[in-house]
């Protein structure tokens, strides 16, 4: 509410129209115990936006019409969580406390609690908005972080003056001591039903808080034990046995006064029926923390561990950046306002021997979640209907599950051989300013980036694996899918330990064929860079983790169809304009008779014919770079049996996009797949061009004049909802841009309808459009396009994008920029005019509309009435096989060195 209007900027949204239009960004959140409100933009306009910022904490205005439409966004962003488990789990967590603790209360609010109750009973919300705002909002219990160019001195000048008058009415923080749980919460199992498929096991138990301890961090310490991954660990015992598939430990929903320390199971099918030796294991892990006593090297390799990222951690976006420390200054004493929870440095052995005892089987909180659970219930948590049982669990009972648990090795974690050691930074003999192809052969191609501005021990690693065989078919997807999480499952126990030291790998699909990831410090990184390849050569399906990885996938297949509506029709909107993609039905049908023969048989044919595209970028020589790749060649193609073979020229694999036609509207009407969700969604998307830098920049310009506009009327004025956004759309190096609304108030097909007005306004907005904010909203593109990397990741990103779509214009920037200085604003209406309005010549639009169960009745209807010239999309692959495709810029005619 507070970022709608001030007295002094009277005018609605106007806040928000200024940050946008100058590159920026706004949002503010509410926590247990604290509200924080931020933006960023463009250095140039800090001061006036930093003026109108600080006027919402002065005298803010809050009109009774705006307040309803509040409470109307507030209640579409709650429609949208009723049927997401991680909102329902946690709200049943709440309900399960003392009635009188605001723990307990619901966290979110809807139309019933905000409107009419309140008008019910006689209340104006409107009236006890102001009354909380000028009962809460003091300056004396309140934080501001300012970042700029400007010199401090400067700085200060700015926020004395636009401050000075925010009010100090003395007030003290509110404080709610006491624990939201008594013992009637305590030694309680709770099983709940889930809306997706799976199982999971959540223990929690009340502990003492650690923020009053941050610098001896007990509940990290715990966490980082009871949480590992490597051998001797409980989820490794739960791995072996084909109980679990992932497991976190930690605190979590901690304030000063409570805290909770929460251990998270993902079960398999096998582990949700050893549900009572999966706890009894559980609990034998925290004996075995009991009677070995808290080890101080543990203690001070997790220190040296902090104190290393914390001291070469990478720049994060401003905004992220105050937000935190915004938060911390609530918290901590000055000295550690920008240090936080990230540096444990005291050995306390008392402090966390104290949190170990709390986790006893007397404190226990578990929650069990399983559709099995189904018709088993008695009860349901009334602000999302979750169905649920629960009973009272005794210690003893606990400890005759421990008894019986199965008898594992379980022990503490070896010394981590991953720690960097040599943090020293290489000199870049060459000062490149974008990557070079370093080295290019029938097997593979290396771009090379040396680090020359962020000054880290770092390095950014990737290589693509090009498989013509991984696209060929929805049985060759889902069978390289499987390929790429079996090697992860294989790695996990022993690349854990380089994760925990900062060094992170990942491998996962791409769009052609699979792709390794390695980021972190450059130290180690080849020792880690071996293994995985090692793994690759010398891989072999073991039938136990395939069934449980076949089993997870088919799960998180047929969870599809609880996506949030939005997430439905972006993907029916890739899957017809995207090339060799394959609809997920067909992939769920084809792992239904997978078996792990199947993958043995596969993989030695995946790798057989393959190309390799590397990129390798920051704290690295190229002799090394080089060195790597050759390493990688050695292993897979030269050994005297290959495990791989060079790509036939005929055999590069390309990216192409269907080819809309001018003058066309496309359409494809469908039913919400989760017939419980009420929820509609519209993608209505503009395809515009292959990409080019002079019409980039159009697109571009034209999706920040109007996303303002499109975000305050759709979802500021006429409520259709939450999720609304206006957004550039890349597919393979073909520009579009993309509407994005979701709906629980108004059907796709109305929706759509106001997607084309808003449109139509907008022709006039453009024409009346002045010089002055012409120019203003190309500086705020210039200025965002020239804002320079924060990181190696950010930077790297960037330029594998470019290798990856086959694209190269490492100068990108450089040349939008160039281009954007030269644009004048008849070239933008002119844009508009002939490839966005209404009725263009050249537009080319394609609506997806996805029908929730309030709104199905409305399909046929709409069906009736799409406008003339129009397709009407039945069969998504039928259409794309029709239509001509764009050229692929990947694959077409190889690079030189």
């Amino acid at each position: 509410m507070l970022f709608y209007a001030s007295e002094k900027y009277p005018v609605e949204d106007s806040y928000s129209k200024y940050i946008t239009e100058h590159g920026g960004s706004t949002n503010a959140y509410t926590s247990s115990e604290e509200t924080n409100y931020h933006f960023d933009i463009n250095a140039d306009c800090f001061s006036e936006a930093l003026d109108r910022f600080a006027q919402f904490f002065i005298k803010p205005l809050m009109s009774a019409d705006a307040t309803m439409r509040e409470i109307k966004a507030v209640d579409s962003e709650n429609q949208k969580n009723l049927l997401s488990d991680g909102w329902r789990m946690r709200q049943l967590q709440k309900h399960l406390s003392k009635e009188d603790h605001p723990f307990h209360k619901f966290s979110t609010g809807n139309m019933d609690t905000l409107h009419v109750k309140p008008q019910a009973r006689g209340v104006d919300t409107t009236s006890e908005l102001i009354k909380f705002y000028e009962e809460h909002y003091s300056a004396n219990i309140m934080h501001l972080v300012v970042y700029g160019k400007e010199s401090l001195d400067k700085i200060q000048d700015l926020v004395e003056g636009m401050f000075q008058d925010v009010q100090n009415t003395n007030k003290t923080i509110p404080r709610f001591p006491g624990q939201p749980c008594t013992s009637e919460h305590l030694q309680i199992l709770v099983k709940a039903v889930p809306i997706k498929q799976g199982h999971k096991l959540n223990v929690s138990w009340p502990v003492t808080p650690s923020i009053h301890r941050y610098e001896e961090a007990p509940c990290r310490y715990l966490g980082h034990l009871i949480g590992h991954e490597g051998e001797g660990s409980l989820f490794h015992a739960l791995k072996t046995l084909g109980w679990a598939t992932g497991l976190s430990a930690g605190e979590g929903d901690w304030t000063l006064d409570y805290s909770f320390f929460t251990v998270s199971i993902d079960l398999t099918d096998a582990g949700h029926e050893h549900m009572q030796d999966i706890l009894g294991l559980l609990f034998k892990y925290i004996q075995l923390l009991q009677q070995t006593g808290v080890c101080q090297w543990i203690f001070d390799e997790l220190a040296a561990i902090c104190e290393t990222k914390f001291h070469y951690q990478d720049k994060t976006p401003p905004m992220s950046y105050i937000v935190d420390i915004a938060s911390n200054m609530q918290i901590f004493p000055a000295r550690d306002w920008l240090v936080g929870l990230s540096l444990p440095s005291k050995f306390n052995p008392a402090t966390i021997q104290k949190v170990v005892d709390e986790l006893s089987p007397s404190n226990a909180r578990i929650f069990w979640e399983s559709q099995k659970f189904e018709g088993q219930t008695d009860k349901n948590e009334p602000w999302y209907n979750t169905a649920y049982s629960l009973e009272k669990i005794t210690s003893s009972t606990i400890q005759e599950w421990v008894k019986s648990a199965p008898d594992v090795n379980l022990h503490l974690p070896a010394p981590n051989v991953f720690i960097p050691t040599d943090l020293s930074l290489k000199d870049a003999k060459n000062k490149e300013t974008a990557p070079v192809l370093l080295r290019n052969s029938p097997f593979s191609r290396l771009w090379y980036k040396p680090d020359t501005i962020f000054s880290k021990p770092k390095a950014y690693f990737k290589m693509d694996f090009n498989c013509p065989l991984a696209v060929s078919s929805p049985d060759a997807a889902v069978l390289t899918d499987i390929f790429t999480r079996l090697l992860m499952d294989y790695l996990n126990e022993y690349a854990y330990y380089a994760q925990v030291a900062g060094l992170h790998y990942g491998v996962s699909l791409s769009d052609n064929g699979f792709e390794l990831t390695l980021l972190g410090y450059n130290h180690k990184l080849r020792i880690l860079l071996e293994t995985v390849i090692e793994k690759i050569a010398n891989f072999e399906v073991k039938p136990d983790r395939f069934a449980v990885i076949k089993e997870t996938v088919t799960k998180e297949y047929q969870n599809y169809k609880f996506r949030q509506p939005y997430h439905q029709a972006m993907y029916y909107c890739s899957l017809i304009l995207q090339d060799q993609t394959w609809p997920w039905t067909e992939e769920l049908e084809v792992l239904s008779h997978l078996e792990a023969e199947d993958v043995a048989k596969f993989v030695p044919m995946l790798l057989s014919r393959t190309f390799i595209e590397c990129y390798i970028a920051g704290n690295v020589e190229d002799n090394e770079a080089e060195s790597m790749v050759k390493h990688v060649e050695d292993v897979l193609f030269n050994d005297p049996k290959p495990k791989c073979r060079p790509l036939f020229p005929s055999q590069h694999l390309t990216n192409r996009v269907v080819k809309l036609e001018e003058g066309m509207k496309y359409f494809y009407h469908q039913d919400g797949s989760n017939p419980s969700d009420e929820n509609s969604a519209l993608v209505h998307y503009i395809q515009v061009h292959r990409d080019d830098f002079a019409m980039n920049i159009k697109v571009q310009l034209f999706g920040l004049v109007a996303k303002q506009a499109t975000f305050h009327q759709l979802r500021t004025v006429e409520q259709l909802g939450y999720i609304t956004a206006l957004a550039q759309r890349n597919d393979s190096g073909i520009y579009g841009v993309q509407f994005i609304i979701q709906s629980s108030v108004k059907g796709p097909g109305h929706v759509d309808s106001r997607v084309e007005l808003l449109l139509k306004n907008f022709e006039s907005k453009l024409r009346e459009m002045s010089d002055e904010e012409f120019k203003s909203n190309v500086t705020a593109l210039i200025d965002m396009k020239l804002e320079k990397y924060k990181n190696l990741k950010e930077e790297s990103r960037f330029y594998w994008q470019e290798i990856q779509k086959g694209t190269l214009k490492f100068n990108r920037k450089e040349a939008e920029v160039a281009a954007l200085r030269q644009l004048q604003k008849q070239e933008l209406i002119d844009f508009f005019e002939e490839y966005i309005k209404i009725g263009a010549a050249k537009k080319k639009s394609l609506s997806i509309r996805v029908y929730g169960s309030q709104h199905l009745k409305e399909m046929a209807g709409d069906k009736g009435e799409v406008p003339s010239p129009s397709v009407e999309i039945e069969d998504i692959v039928g259409f794309r096989k029709a239509q001509p495709l764009h050229g692929s810029f990947r694959g077409c005619g190889q690079p030189k060195l």
